[in-house]
């Protein structure tokens, strides 16, 4: 459209193809260290969408300014390929994920390069071809060998709809919905492959603190889900039972535990089950770990407080979690919100055992054990001077957690986390297939480094997990032995491609490794990276794991990935975050078409903040666009002397 003079499409095309021809964007392999600007690659979905455009525009733009500097820059793009969405729309078309993949893939990386966005596409690399997930095996095999793998029956998140497996991060709200398709989510018992991220929990944990480039939100989320917690565990005893062991960060409160709390999975729970109807309907109907407010049912059990010789009920809750601590805790309503909770609808007694320590402004003797506060109402859960604890009265919270660890014969400092190992198995066809057969006499054997990549079989249109169907390519023998065996049917997680892609950009085409170490250790981290906060959890925090085990294991010379990160806002329509479901949706193509692709990058770049989320407004594309045309005038008025 030509408008005023200004035909954007013939100069946007013009000086595209001149960008194109003179290599503007390439980085040669012998550059010394260039500064290396990222987007977080996009899932082919078949169009670009505004969230796209704004993080693109972003990292462009920041890419242009350092060129504008004299710095070498590397601005790379890929596809992050695999996934579910594929396999579902393959289905639902008769087609296979494959084709449908490459044809978004066709789609988008057109709608990039009208938008004039400044990649070195020589480096483009997409994850779902056998030359990028080899090299997923490949880093699977190593993780093996580093002691990192490990494959065992567990209790996971299944999506019914999907049928496949989700990792706890893909488990989103209080509905436990699955991020995909947000069906409520089942659990199962199912044989499944971990990587071992609980092994770096520490380290990830404690370089939180110089990520000093990183939003100080992300920083916190990866915070609280790592979450380390400092304690001690201890045994009450339970007739029939034995010792239980019980984990806490409050052994300063042990006076005041009124009531102990079992998991509803807990071993003991579930042996109740078989035998007292209550516990059973409880267990299998009634508990909700994401209610509003806990509860639970009374056993025919006591525990034995192991400092004050007081029996105490024994309940089953739901707000006890099996993979959290031990499944088991003392409960002490007086100083715990929650426990509070409990002991009010249930009519336990809430004993108050710490008060705030006395500051002698009143008047008051600092010296002299304060009274216990007044608790019926709330719990006091700050730390405090002891109280109805006996002799251990009069000390503060600190010092009687160490006394109590060190009087208490069963007590012993312990360090819990909230973080789990990586569930990686999926039940699916379009992902990576883990590289590992099944021998009825050795068991599950890694396929041989030579014999990778483990390709994909043709696509079968069936229920359930295709590879699965997939006989022939199931059938092979054992590397080991030589006899008959049957492949892994599983799949890796699509967070398994993410987790090291921003490295294999360094050397795309390598045939002989994953990627070029010495250029790696020159190029890397990655200076600036930009993308959505939803990520701050699984991608980031994996991608970080990856990096950290690199290091350890291949000599990478960096253990973080990324110095400086750029949560970008969201693009939204009257106050809503646009999607299709809802309707209200802005096409960045009819943008392009009517406007320009310089017209919605500089709309982007001045609605707000990169950081913040803003409303698409047609009116601010409209002034954005008649300001370039201004501003072209200007400038051919000038050339011609006009001015």
């Amino acid at each position: 459209m030509s408008q005023e003079g200004y035909d954007h499409t013939a100069v946007e095309t013009r000086w595209q193809e001149a960008w194109a021809d003179a290599s503007v964007y390439h980085t040669p392999d012998d550059v010394e260290d260039p500064t290396y600007v990222l987007g977080m690659y996009p899932y082919p979905s078949g169009k670009l969408h505004m969230g796209h455009v704004r993080n693109y525009t972003i990292t462009d733009a920041y890419a242009r300014y350092r060129r504008m500097r004299g710095d070498d820059v590397l601005h790379p793009m890929g596809w992050d390929a695999f996934g579910l969405p594929a396999e579902n729309a393959a289905k639902e078309r008769d087609t296979n994920p494959r084709d449908w993949t490459f044809d978004c893939i066709d789609t988008m990386k057109g709608q990039m390069k009208a938008m004039g966005f400044g990649y070195d596409w020589e480096r483009e690399i997409t994850t779902c071809t056998p030359e990028y997930y080899r090299w997923n095996q490949w880093l699977f095999s190593r993780f093996s060998d580093a002691g990192l793998v490990e494959r065992r029956d567990a209790e996971v998140n299944w999506c019914p709809s999907c049928e496949t497996v989700l990792a706890d991060e893909q488990v989103e709200g209080d509905d436990e919905l699955c991020w995909r398709c947000d069906t409520p989510v089942e659990t199962r018992e199912l044989d499944q492959w971990f990587l071992k991220i609980t092994a770096y929990a520490d380290e990830l944990l404690d370089a939180i603190d110089d990520l000093e480039g990183w939003p100080n939100s992300v920083r916190q989320m990866q915070r609280n889900w790592i979450g380390r917690q400092h304690g001690s565990e201890v045994d009450f005893r339970i007739e029939g039972h034995g010792a239980v062991r019980a984990f806490t960060t409050r052994l300063d409160t042990i006076h005041g535990a009124t009531f102990f709390a079992l998991a509803p999975d807990h071993p003991i729970s579930e042996e109740l089950a078989a035998e007292d109807d209550a516990v059973h309907e409880f267990v299998h109907h009634e508990a909700d770990p994401d209610g509003d407010e806990p509860n639970g049912v009374e056993t025919d059990l006591t525990a034995i407080n192991p400092v004050t010789g007081e029996d105490i009920p024994v309940f089953v809750a739901d707000f006890v979690l099996s993979d959290v601590g031990t499944g088991a805790l003392m409960a002490v309503p007086a100083h715990d919100e929650r426990d509070h909770a409990f002991a009010t609808k249930k009519g336990i007694e809430i004993r108050p055992v710490i008060a705030p320590e006395p500051d002698g402004d009143d008047g008051s003797d600092a010296a002299t054990e304060p009274a216990a506060p007044e608790v019926e109402a709330a719990a006091f859960t700050e730390d405090g001077v002891l109280v109805n604890s006996g002799e251990y009265s009069g000390l503060d919270s600190e010092t009687a957690r160490q006394r109590l660890t060190e009087d208490v014969e069963s007590a012993e400092v312990a360090t819990q986390y909230q973080l789990r190992d990586w569930g990686i198995s999926r039940q699916r066809y379009w992902g990576t297939p883990i590289p590992v057969v099944h021998c009825d006499d050795c068991g599950p054997v890694m396929v041989p480094e030579e014999d990778l990549p483990v390709e994909l079989p043709e696509f079968v249109n069936t229920t359930g997990n295709p590879l699965d169907a997939a006989e022939e390519w199931k059938a092979t023998t054992c590397p080991e032995c030589g006899a008959p065996a049957e492949r892994e049917t599983d799949t890796m997680d699509t967070f398994v491609d993410s987790s090291w892609y921003f490295l294999r950009y360094v050397s795309p085409g390598s045939e002989e490794v994953p990627f070029d170490l010495d250029r790696a250790n020159d190029w890397m981290p990655v200076d600036q990276y930009v993308g959505g906060i939803e990520h701050a959890v699984m991608h980031l925090l994996y991608s970080r794991f990856f990096t950290k085990v690199l290091a350890d294991e291949e000599g990478l010379a960096h253990r973080e990935p990324f110095e400086n990160l750029l949560a970008q806002g969201m693009v939204q329509l009257e106050g809503e975050k646009m999607s299709k479901s809802k309707g209200n949706v802005v096409s960045p193509q009819e943008i392009v078409d009517e406007y320009g692709a310089d017209t919605a990058r500089l709309f982007m770049m001045q609605a707000a903040q990169p950081e913040r989320d803003f409303d698409w407004k047609e009116e601010g594309v409209r002034s954005t666009n008649r300001f370039l045309r201004r501003l072209h005038r200007t400038v051919t008025d000038f050339a011609a002397g006009a001015v």
